[in-house]
């Protein structure tokens, strides 16, 4: 079992992590069809669209990456991976900020998504890092 001070900072990067990803996700949410109108030129509706292609790339990125940012995690260890994941994450938040264009941004979301794969990296560190008292309480706070 890890020391508890080590698993206390363990667990503040694993939740600052994925605070990232989700207010990430959750920051451009509102804006993100205006953005895409004014990025794009289009009008609401196909910036509805274009905005629908973003988040499924997200998605389909997490569905598609997360056994492989998983394994990863088990042959490097937790701490570099989601380390690396933040990393991926702040590079993709710069490309989105500096994107000219819709294929640019695009790109940024696909690096979201696989940053965003470190999921199972968190919930494994969580795993290990509990104790048997804990672990329900540790899993509720990762949501």
């Amino acid at each position: 079992m890890i020391e508890a001070k080590t698993a206390r900072r363990g667990l503040a990067l694993v939740f600052t992590t994925l605070l990232l990803d989700i207010t990430g996700i959750g920051i451009i949410m509102p804006v993100l069809p205006a953005y895409l109108q004014e990025l794009t030129g289009v009008g609401v509706s196909e910036a509805a669209i274009q905005g629908g292609w973003l988040f499924f790339v997200y998605a389909a990125m997490q569905f598609l990456f997360a056994p492989l940012v998983g394994n990863l995690s088990d042959r490097f260890g937790r701490r570099p991976i989601l380390l690396a994941s933040v990393l991926t994450f702040a590079v993709d938040n710069l490309i989105c900020a500096v994107a000219w264009s819709y294929w640019v941004l695009f790109i940024g979301r696909v690096l979201a998504g696989i940053s965003g794969a470190s999921y199972s990296t968190a919930s494994a560190f969580i795993a290990d890092v509990s104790t048997d008292e804990n672990r329900a309480k540790n899993f509720g706070l990762l949501g």
